[in-house]
């Protein structure tokens, strides 16, 4: 396997690593902001911004 295609693998693996975080995050904001659970939507919206999912 080439340098190439695996550089590829290595950036599909990690975008699908990261859009799987932000489609669970998402989820949990959804629950959260549901439940009216104004801390919790705090503390989810900080964790999309620590890891840059905002």
């Amino acid at each position: 396997m080439n340098i190439t295609r695996k550089n590829k693998m290595r950036a599909d693996a990690t975008k699908a690593y990261r859009d799987s975080l932000r489609k669970n995050l998402e989820h949990r904001l959804d629950v959260a902001r549901s439940q009216g659970n104004q801390k919790l939507i705090q503390q989810l919206e900080q964790e999309a911004a620590y890891l840059h999912l905002v």
